[in-house]
């Protein structure tokens, strides 16, 4: 039976805003998916982001172009050759694995090689911005046990302790978001080890963080913006102890569990992460998710409203998606 393809684009408004060190946003703009076969239909949903070079527009455009393929019978197999990783690509893999699992009525869990499926703590992220402010955000956030907490270069000692301060039982990650240099490094790696961070992501450009292998890491370091595909994993190992998946980046949930399988044989320390998204990105993320060693899968947590049917949150504990929502 052939298979339609429908492409739209959402906008969700952000609780508060969202401040990283590229930048702030307040909506989250996102694509989304839905392949129809008969009565059949699966939805993905991608986030594409301007720091890889993607536009709502270009996204569109790309996936567009696959409706004619789609047609003739294009498989996800297929389709991982079809396209290059990046948001456009995963919005489509997540529709084929949830157009399989209506279709078959197999859950993708059990597709993804899962017996079943467990609650996920996920970390609660702090946006950038002055001392105080942040120290504001975390006092809401305090009885959160896991925190991630934007940092933004200059100014990030001052950060990081007053997050310390305003939840003084809370396990700690940092994002520099690419924000550090080789000069600041030092002193901002010792003020988040007097925080007691567990972890800190991407804190040198992805085009600059070959001088992580001379550089002390009394934290782990983990690679988000230099990490894209298990492609990448090689030139990683000697840099960062941790990698972030994330399927805007991996091109969807196919290459996510490959690469998620390469970095547990390669001794990499496990995150995955998300975009600024909707339920129906975080959806397919719970299936790597089932083996990371952090979740971040919090953006529904800080938009205004999320899709009826989304994930469900006790707290900080994501439940893994209900059919109706996805898989």
């Amino acid at each position: 039976m052939t298979i339609a393809l429908e492409v739209q684009t959402d906008s969700w408004p952000i609780a508060g805003g969202f401040t990283i060190a590229r930048g702030s946003r307040t909506h989250a703009h996102v694509v989304t998916v839905t392949l129809i076969e008969g009565p059949h239909t699966g939805r993905g949903e991608c986030v594409p982001y301007a720091r890889y070079g993607e536009s709502v527009e270009g996204v569109m455009a790309d996936i567009a172009r696959m409706g004619p393929e789609i047609e003739r019978g294009l498989t996800r197999e297929a389709l991982q050759q079809a396209m290059p990783a990046g948001a456009a690509r995963n919005a489509l893999d997540c529709a084929f694995w949830d157009l399989e699992a209506k279709r078959s009525g197999v859950p993708a869990y059990r597709s993804a090689g899962i017996d079943t499926p467990h609650d996920m703590l996920t970390a609660f992220t702090i946006s950038l911005g002055t001392p105080e402010k942040m120290a504001a955000d975390t006092a809401k956030a305090a009885g959160r046990p896991l925190l991630k907490v934007k940092l933004g270069g200059e100014g990030d000692p001052a950060r990081i302790a007053a997050v310390r301060k305003a939840a003084p039982d809370a396990r700690l990650i940092v994002d520099a978001n690419e924000a550090w240099s080789a000069e600041t490094f030092a002193d901002n790696m010792a003020a988040c080890a007097a925080a007691g961070v567990e972890l800190i992501e991407q804190p040198l450009p992805a085009d600059d963080d070959a001088s992580l292998a001379t550089l002390e890491r009394p934290i782990p370091v983990c690679a988000d913006e230099s990490l894209h595909t298990s492609a990448d994993l090689e030139r990683l190992a000697p840099l960062y102890d941790a990698v972030n998946i994330k399927l805007d980046k991996t091109g969807g949930v196919t290459e996510a569990l490959v690469l998620l399988e390469k970095a547990r044989a390669m001794d990499f320390r496990i995150m995955v992460g998300c975009m600024l998204g909707t339920s129906l990105a975080m959806a397919p993320a719970t299936l790597p998710a089932q083996q990371a060693d952090y979740v971040d899968l919090d953006a529904p947590l800080l938009l205004e409203r999320d899709r009826e049917p989304g994930l469900v949150f006790s707290g900080s504990l994501i439940s893994p998606p209900a059919p109706a929502l996805w898989g």
